[in-house]
């Protein structure tokens, strides 16, 4: 089991930044590949970015690439995403995932939200003026 608890949401203007946290506890941190996906009012969730377990490999998705970055820190059990530029259409509630996965997968990266079997309750974004 891993349990996962977001922070850092909040309501920031356009062109601001926030970064969002994700603790973890329980299983070993170090054997799961994380993610963070969205869901707007009235939208499916869809997927934001992604880590590989062994940090060295990343993946986000066309909307955020280049404005968002996504890291971990394995002895602290934490990762973060890191938000700049953000606009009104990045408001939603941000999720914190993650998957397990075994050594041979250690660089691999997961996008799809059926991936993961972990999920913490989510953190609210707003951006707005």
């Amino acid at each position: 089991q891993v349990q996962l608890v977001e922070s850092g949401g909040g309501l920031v203007q356009p062109g601001g930044s926030l970064t969002l946290s994700c603790a973890a506890s329980g299983r070993t941190f170090s054997s799961v590949a994380m993610g963070w996906f969205r869901q707007a009012p009235g939208k499916e969730r869809e997927f934001a970015a992604a880590i590989s377990w062994n940090g060295d490999n990343t993946n986000y998705s066309d909307s955020v690439k280049g404005r968002f970055t996504i890291s971990r820190d394995n002895a602290k059990n934490t990762v973060h995403l890191q938000m700049n530029t953000l606009k009104p259409e990045d408001t939603a509630d941000y999720y914190c995932a993650a998957h397990l996965v075994g050594r041979a997968n250690s660089g691999s990266v997961y996008v799809r939200p059926s991936s993961y079997e972990y999920w913490g309750q989510g953190t609210q974004v707003t951006v707005s003026s």
